[in-house]
């Protein structure tokens, strides 16, 4: 079986293009994932297929990137307007990282919205292979009738509901096709000497031979072949079809770049886990491409044994089965495969790092309908992080409520409707608060005496303290400067100890910080101080200085780095600034054309913001990591409101 994915932008005609494709020679067969990740498998040229549908939206990339996996080529579906080309951005990002043979379709020609060179220069910006146009369209007024292939020089008209019928080069087009064949001779004999020895001597080259070196340069993934379409009415289908047929690599080009990649002996590299999802009553369901010979029901495989084989179309299995290198089959009882992961018979292996999807950027804590599903909604989530690397699972500090990261609001839908049609488990979910801390603002002296008889024998500790700012982030810190054994040694560690305690909720209701506590005076008695008398008096001591040390709120800060399409880079200073954040510099992405890194110091009350902020002004496709960089102070009506908010029951800090 040979597997490829169609990826893309949402309404680009991807799961049209599918179903296109599959019913050029027959009926297809489909299974659906609740990911959005569908496959069909057909038969083309008397060949088994199969089509990985990947998901549009900019949440799902983690499922397309893994989809690659297990793909030996991929089509890439964008639009036909120029301005929509960004939108194809993290998609010929993913595919570059990964290294996939990518053949690019301009679909919807029937509909075009601007000229296809400026389509394609559009596009080139975010791409560092060549886009090389294999096609051009044939227009009658503003109608697109037809195409011309520029490597055959053969011509064809569209017919609607049927094959398109081969025709002679209109004139109108003759130019055209002339100057676009010459660029893409020029770009393929860079990848082919005997090409560029028959165009400097002007002989004019086969076409099987033009054919040969552009199946190779695809394989080697030199070039990104461009060819347009209308799926919708199934103009350019057949020739697509074709083109991944003649042009797109073997399974064992895929093997050899992910044993690479994996650092993997090819040999060994049994098969590729590259999808995963949960069904009621049935459990975790995985979904594997073959690479190696003999693997069935109960063989070892990833370091234990294979479960239940299933037919990924029907769910069926079938002990029986042993599916043949290239084959895509269905498991369940294998909970130990990882996914994704790179398999051999003894270990589960890590998957490449283009792999790793972007950082989520929507925090959401989810609260359970009933007492009864607090534990279950734990382990559902661990479960379900398992099969969605897009999503990750942590617990609120302060409450250890569930707390989710997910990709965006639709991947956060996506997941609680797993959540109540699998597991039975229905959730609301709620924004969690930002993690507050307090300090003070000016040092202060307390003298306080710890005393309390109740028969037998009494508590009796008596401490001076003083309490000052540290500078940020240098944390609590103790000394002492006691002389004459008026606090014997072995009680200072207790007086420590209490200080820390009072440092764990201040006057304001938070956790103090960047304060520091000397020792430098008290009194103890021969028989009633003890550990327990110093520490607490020491905790109360410091709790009565720090109300008197005027306490201030501290935010959190973030250190954020925004990646964005550099069309999209000038509303980024503005975004930030809206949101009281400072950027701190931008520069090129080198690892992604067209992109820029913003790095920004951000509020942590702001990121959500920043999450929606940054989704509207480019169109989803923007994305940001953070990590925590300081504390800083915090003043004003908004202070107030965050300290009276944080009085209310069940809020975190």
């Amino acid at each position: 079986m040979r597997c490829f994915t169609v990826l893309g932008p949402s309404q680009t005609g991807k799961s049209t293009v599918v179903e296109k494709l599959g019913s050029l020679e027959g009926a297809p067969r489909k299974s659906k994932s609740p990911y959005g990740l569908n496959l069909t498998e057909f038969t083309f040229g008397n060949e088994a297929w199969c089509a990985l549908d990947a998901p549009g939206p900019n949440e799902a990339l983690a499922h397309v990137q893994h989809a690659l996996l297990a793909s030996d080529a991929c089509i890439l579906c964008v639009s036909s307007a120029p301005e929509e080309a960004v939108l194809a951005a993290p998609y010929l990002r993913i595919v570059e990282a990964s290294g996939t043979p990518c053949i690019l379709f301009v679909n919807r020609m029937d509909e075009p919205r601007g000229r296809l060179r400026d389509v394609i220069a559009a596009l080139q910006d975010y791409a560092n292979h060549t886009l090389l146009l294999r096609q051009i369209p044939i227009r009658e007024g503003d109608r697109i009738v037809g195409s011309c292939d520029l490597i055959s020089e053969r011509a064809w008209r569209y017919r609607e509901g049927q094959t398109s019928a081969l025709i002679a080069i209109p004139e109108s087009a003759a130019e055209r096709e002339r100057e676009a064949r010459s660029e893409l001779l020029e770009h393929l004999s860079e990848f082919d000497d005997w090409l560029l020895e028959e165009l400097v001597e002007d002989r004019e080259p086969t076409s099987d031979a033009l054919y040969a070196i552009s199946s190779r340069v695809l394989s080697e993934n030199r070039i990104i072949p461009v060819l347009i379409g209308a799926a919708g009415h199934g103009n350019g289908m057949m020739r697509l079809m074709k083109a991944l047929r003649h042009e797109a690599p073997p399974v064992g080009v895929l093997r050899q770049r992910l044993a690479r990649a994996g650092n993997v002996d090819e040999n060994k590299l049994t098969a590729v886990s590259f999808h995963a999802y949960h069904r009621q009553n049935i459990g975790k369901t995985v979904l594997v491409r073959v690479f190696g010979e003999g693997l069935r029901q109960g063989a070892s495989l990833g370091g234990s044994s294979l479960g239940a084989v299933q037919d990924p179309a029907n769910g069926r299995s079938n002990s029986a089965i042993v599916p043949a290198p290239g084959d895509i089959f269905a498991t369940v009882k294998s909970d130990h495969l990882l996914v994704p992961s790179l398999l051999t018979s003894d270990a589960t292996i890590a998957p490449p790092e283009w792999t790793e999807p972007p950082t989520p950027m929507l925090e959401r804590i989810l609260v359970p309908g009933s007492e009864r599903d607090e534990n279950k909604l734990s382990e559902t989530l661990a479960k379900l992080s398992e099969t969605d690397r897009g999503l990750v699972v942590l617990q609120e500090e302060g409450t250890g409520a569930q707390l989710v990261r997910a990709q965006g609001p639709v991947h956060l839908r996506d997941l609680c409707r797993t959540l109540s049609d699998v597991f039975h488990i229905d959730v609301t979910d709620r924004t969690p608060s930002p993690i507050y801390r307090e300090t003070i603002a000016k040092p202060s002296e307390v003298h306080y005496r710890h005393r309390k008889q109740t028969g037998g024998a009494g508590q009796f500790a008596d401490v001076k303290l003083r309490i000052r700012p540290n500078e940020r982030g240098r944390g609590f810190t103790f000394s002492e400067t006691v002389k004459g054994g008026v606090v014997p040694r072995n009680y200072i560690p207790a007086v420590e100890a209490g200080a820390r305690e009072a440092m764990e909720k201040g006057p304001l209701g938070f956790q103090v910080i960047d304060v520091g506590v000397t020792l430098f005076d008290g009194q103890h008695h021969a028989v009633d101080s003890s550990e327990h008398a110093f520490r607490t008096a020491s905790k109360m001591g410091v709790r009565q200085a720090l109300s008197e040390g005027s306490a201030v709120l501290m935010q959190p800060v973030f250190r954020s780095e925004i990646h964005i399409p550099s069309v999209y880079s000038g509303s980024l200073v503005q975004i930030v600034s809206a949101l009281k954040g400072q950027v701190l510099g931008f520069d090129r992405d080198e690892t992604a054309k067209g992109w820029d890194i913003f790095r920004a110091l951000i509020p942590g009350s702001a990121l959500d913001d920043l999450a929606r902020a940054l989704r509207s002004a480019t169109q989803g496709i923007g994305y940001f990591s953070k990590a925590f960089d300081h504390f800083e102070e915090l003043y004003g009506k908004e202070a107030d409101a965050i300290v009276r908010a944080h009085e209310e029951p069940g809020v975190a800090h």
